[in-house]
């Protein structure tokens, strides 16, 4: 960031410390940004002032008014732009100064003499109320006459649109630390977008031929950062490329900067929709039906999407794939990956199917590389988006980038566009050490990615090898490690199988187990009646009830303490005195009486149902996950439900699992087996594992040789103390 950027920074928000007392600190913003984004159109507008206003003049001579009144205008006046912008008020800041008593009326009078997308954007902000608040607290004056200094000149001939978008994003951060807001809306440094633009710009060629004409889209567009510097990064290359900037936003000051910068760039403002993004019943997707060439987005991850919930599901349940998620919904304490999936729908036809097919890069946090169980959550989508072979590569960044958080991020790129060396392979990049120290902290931000960091990590990423190495920082000194791996699609995706072993039961009517029967709910249900109208029919029926288990209480007690270990001859000698005794043993008090007077036994006889199929224990029921088999393509044939079909699956599975069975369970429990009916499908993307390198520990005797030189260090310190 330039010195006289962070200078200009600095002296707005000495301007917002003067709202001290009737505005709390976290109430700033709703006065320093209007007024700045204000400010800067006041410097655009003043040298033409006199101008407009004679010619303003000369057209309500002529009896215009209304609507033709203002097309005129904004034709005489915005000659040189393709959307107007202009004021009509005779008022600048120098001139609001000039009748003190008057300002609060004029300042809204010089507001709504703009030309009406720079007037919505005010109303965005809802700057009038504050007008009247600041008039009240006799900040008004103060406040317009500090803007009107000369440090505050916002002309983009002395801040261009670059630095202003530093301006704005440094002054919303500021603003968000000091109102807390929500930890999950991460604002994103811009040398992180920046290397995401170099990323998803790389290795298309056709994208700097002249005269091009591209769509770049970001559906969590804040103050359109994204939007800026992917525009810039593409002309600077190529000035004839035609960009279309689309966006949507739902933080009514994010949207109105990002529709003020839009504006001033004399571009399309309508393309930023206001709204959420996923719907919440109120708003919803601004952009229904449009697909587009390039996407990129932060959306807000560790976030709960309740706000959402009834719409989404609703779309999820009764369009499927038809709508835009389809493969499953993920956990409702994080939304993020939603916004991955809504992105993947506005993807223009792959290549292959006669379009021109699109690219995505996407800031997300280690969540959704290996959150959820396999079935419909972030499992499927993972798996929806590798079977499509759309994922292209994952950036792991470095931590303590972001300004209020610390943790680690991951870019996902990904695209229905891949080139032919890149199809079916996904490419991990280790970039967590390719980082410099911060001079100063901002916020949770103390790391920052430099020029040679984002040229690396592009290049890792352009030159598409496996076991690539970079040097990088290493407990203080610099390490050749490898930063780049390649795998085969189906590398990530696994079975998650289900392990049986065989239930083994022994018998015994012993005076413990007997009481146990109590427990039992068939049994306690003997003595209940649901007639309720008739209370001398309910106390018969509970007396009946309680009679009965008096009467198999002790049928149990007289049969002999032994201990049956096979529960087919145990069963024989229950039915037997039941038998005798003349007493019923419904199915429901049979399992009950078994179930009481059980025990698991590992020499036990394997109990078996009544079809001479093996029962398996539930309480030794185990997990086991296996890889896909190395030759099996993709995409699998099953389903996204919950409870897909896998019977298409299992020929292709079923000899790897008992392989893997054979392999690693059968040498250590061998009476296990596999239940393959609730064989499932899973995705995810260790990451972390796949670069980790360990490292040996230290050796004993120079832990020791430490430890006792710390405490002399400590004993010759306590001994100055002393002394």
């Amino acid at each position: 960031m330039a010195a006289n950027t962070t200078n200009l920074i600095n002296f707005v928000f000495d301007i917002a410390n003067k709202l001290r007392g009737p505005y709390l600190p976290a109430q700033y913003r709703k006065v320093m940004l209007p007024m700045t984004v204000l400010r800067r159109l006041d410097c655009i507008l003043a040298p033409g002032k006199e101008a407009l206003l004679k010619e303003y003049d000369k057209l309500q001579a002529k009896g215009l008014e209304g609507k033709a009144l203002h097309k005129a205008l904004a034709r005489k006046a915005s000659k040189d732009r393709k959307h107007p912008l202009y004021n009509i008020s005779p008022y600048t800041f120098e001139k609001l100064l000039a009748d003190p008593d008057n300002i609060a009326s004029n300042l809204v009078s010089y507001i709504h003499g703009f030309s009406k997308p720079a007037r919505e954007i005010f109303e965005a902000f809802e700057f009038e109320s504050e007008i009247e608040k600041l008039d009240k607290a006799n900040r008004l004056y103060l406040i317009i006459q500090e803007f009107t200094r000369p440090e505050v000149n916002l002309h983009p001939a002395q801040v261009s649109n670059h630095d202003m978008g530093y301006v704005f994003e440094e002054l919303v951060r500021k603003f968000n630390e000091q109102a807390n807001q929500e930890a999950g809306d991460h604002f994103t440094p811009r040398e992180v977008i920046q290397l995401m633009a170099h990323l998803i710009y790389t290795g298309d060629e056709e994208l700097y031929t002249p005269g091009i004409a591209r769509t770049i889209y970001d559906p969590t567009a804040g103050t359109g950062g994204m939007l800026s510097v992917s525009e810039e990064y593409i002309t600077e290359q190529n000035p004839q490329a035609h960009l279309e900037l689309f966006g949507q936003e739902y933080n009514g000051e994010s949207w109105a900067i990002c529709r003020s910068d839009l504006l001033i760039k004399d571009e399309p403002i309508d393309n930023i929709a206001f709204g959420d993004t996923l719907g919440d019943g109120v708003t919803e997707d601004g952009h229904p039906d449009k697909t587009f060439h390039y996407m990129l987005a932060n959306p807000p991850f560790g976030v709960e999407w309740k706000p959402q919930e009834k719409f989404v599901k609703k779309e999820h349940k009764q369009l499927g794939f038809h709508g835009r998620f389809g493969p499953g919904l993920p956990r409702i304490n994080d939304g993020a990956t939603l916004f991955l999936l809504h992105m993947l729908s506005k993807m223009k036809p792959a290549p292959e199917q006669g379009g021109e097919g699109s690219k995505i890069a996407v800031v997300f946090n280690g969540s959704p590389l290996f959150n959820g169980e396999p079935g419909p959550s972030e499992s499927n989508i993972r798996r929806w988006i590798i079977e499509n072979d759309w994922l292209d590569a994952i950036i792991a960044l470095p931590d303590q980038l972001f300004y209020n958080t610390g943790i680690y991020t991951y870019i996902w790129l990904v695209s229905n566009r891949k080139p032919a060396h890149r199809k079916g392979k996904v490419q991990l990049i280790d970039g967590t050490r390719h980082y410099q120290k911060m001079q100063k902290s901002l916020g949770n931000k103390r790391n920052k990615l430099g020029d040679q960091h984002i040229e690396e990590l592009t290049r890792l990423y352009g030159d598409f090898k496996d076991s690539a190495t970079c040097k990088v920082g290493l407990n203080g000194k610099r390490e050749k490690r490898i930063c780049s791996k390649i795998f085969d699609n189906r590398d990530f995706g696994y079975l998650k199988v289900i392990v049986e072993r065989p239930l083994r039961l022994n018998f015994q009517s012993s005076a413990e187990r007997i009481q146990r029967l109590w427990e039992e709910k068939a049994f306690l249900n003997l003595a209940t009646s649901k007639k309720r109208k008739n209370q001398a029919e309910h106390d018969r029926e509970v007396q009946e009830g309680e009679a009965t288990q008096q009467r198999i209480i002790a049928l149990l007690k007289k049969l002999r303490n032994t201990l049956y270990q096979d529960r087919t001859e145990f069963e024989d000698v229950l039915n037997a005195a039941f038998k005798r005794a003349d007493e019923k043993l419904p199915a429901p008090i049979k399992k009950a009486i078994l179930n009481a007077l059980s025990e698991r036994d590992p020499e036990a006889a394997i109990c078996v149902n009544s079809k001479g199929d093996i029962e398996p224990d539930s309480e030794l029921r185990d997990t086991e996950i296996v890889p896909l088999p190395a030759d099996i393509t993709l995409p699998l044939p099953m389903g996204y439900d919950k409870d897909a079909d896998n019977s298409e699956l299992l020929p292709l599975v079923h000899d790897h699992c008992e392989d893997y069975l054979a392999r690693e369970v059968l040498p250590f429990v061998d009476d296990a087996w596999i239940d393959h009916s609730k064989t499932k499908v899973g995705y995810e993307i260790p990451i972390n594992r796949h670069f980790y390198v360990y490292e040996p520990p230290r050796a004993l005797a120079e832990i020791e040789s430490e430890i006792q030189g710390l405490e002399k260090d400590i004993l010759a310190m306590l001994k100055k103390v002393t002394t």
